[in-house]
């Protein structure tokens, strides 16, 4: 019996496998509004038998987000515009999750086929970005953000809360909070981004204050039967990364008490000159190491895209879910072909029962 292909059970939600599609961002959205293009994408990727299908990082705000292209759900508008994909994506028999986020720093960027690069001074495309420290990423990324204020943090606090009672309303069943790969919450953590000397810098309990207190506020309003996840990362590949590492599970621990279900183990991101050893599965070490010393469920990406890979991955019990992203763009059916590759009896069944009868019958 494949492991990747029995169901997980969060909370009230239940999975009818361990494949999920994390966030990917498309950059296709009009002032935050999405379109045609993603009930298109989305629809197409759900079809394919995933578990959970994880929309792409949503801003919470306009500042918040990475390109002008990029997803928002500040506005009620913005946010029923996602209804007939929450639709699209449970006909087809997934769990409609979205993940919510600032881009801090890394804000007001061109679209990666467009540069990805930040927007040019004076363009109007552009924006004021801003972070923990008046400090910019590095070369391409060289805009340099305003030092958030108390009141800043307070306000963009309400901009998570906000936008988690939009997708609440709007039908979706699975909430991540974007707190990884250098954008803002991220960045609070990091020691190389965040120079504060307040209660919101210097020590790893204050570095991790704007994590914590947003993850409690997000808490208070998302409905306590449905998961609420994180996508956290826990170390940079800088050069100390077992002090982070300790500090990450430290902080996962406490977001364990403020109510967080699940942990998305990925990557900091928060300097340029990080050296990640890409490799296959290379994260799953690292998140089984979470998943033991945290006590919490975890999932990760990078790497698992292959089914024996994946499979191996929950038999080990590095993962609770494995996120398959670009195989997944590649071909939208990858649970059907990674459920053959495994032996699974009658494969076709991990498609929606109309395509399986079909394959099935002839």
């Amino acid at each position: 019996m494949s492991a990747l292909f029995q169901p997980f059970t969060l909370k009230s939600i239940t999975l009818r496998n361990r494949i999920a599609v994390p966030p990917m961002c498309q950059y296709m959205a009009t002032d935050g509004l999405i379109g045609d293009w993603h009930l298109s994408h989305y629809a197409a990727i759900a079809r394919g038998g995933a578990g959970l299908v994880v929309v792409e990082a949503t801003a919470v705000s306009p500042e918040g987000r990475i390109t002008p292209g990029c997803a928002g759900i500040w506005r009620d508008d913005q946010a029923q515009a996602f209804a007939p994909v929450v639709q699209a994506i449970k006909a087809a028999g997934s769990v409609p999750g979205i993940q919510i986020g600032h881009a801090g720093r890394k804000a007001s960027a061109n679209r990666p086929w467009e540069g990805d690069d930040h927007i040019a001074e004076g363009d109007a495309r552009g924006w004021q970005t801003l972070a923990p420290s008046a400090l910019a990423f590095g070369p391409g990324l060289e805009k340099q953000p305003r030092a958030m204020t108390l009141d800043d943090i307070a306000r963009v606090r309400q901009d998570f809360v906000d936008a988690a009672v939009r997708a609440r309303d709007v039908g979706f069943a699975w909430l991540e909070l974007h707190f990884a790969h250098g954008y803002l919450a991220q960045s609070f953590f990091s020691a190389a981004a965040n120079q504060r000397d307040d209660l919101y810098g210097g020590s790893a309990e204050n570095r991790g204050r704007f994590l914590l207190e947003t993850l409690q506020a997000v808490r208070e309003v998302w409905p306590e039967h449905l998961p609420l996840t994180v996508r956290f990362g826990v170390l940079e590949f800088d050069g100390r990364d077992e002090q982070t590492l300790i500090e990450s599970i430290e902080l996962t621990r406490q977001f364990k008490s403020a109510g967080l279900d699940m942990m998305s183990v990925s990557i900091g991101f928060s300097t340029p000159t990080a050296k990640v050893p890409w490799g296959t599965a290379f994260l799953g070490p690292i998140a089984q190491r979470v998943r033991r010393e945290a006590g919490i469920p975890v999932s990760s990406a990078w790497g698992f895209g292959t089914p024996e890979v994946a499979e191996q991955a929950i038999r080990d019990e590095q993962l609770d879910v494995v996120m398959i992203g670009r195989a997944h763009l590649s071909n939208p059916h990858w649970p059907y072909a990674a459920a053959k590759a495994l032996g699974v009896e009658r494969a076709s069944w991990t498609l929606p029962a109309p395509y399986a009868h079909w394959l099935e019958r002839y």
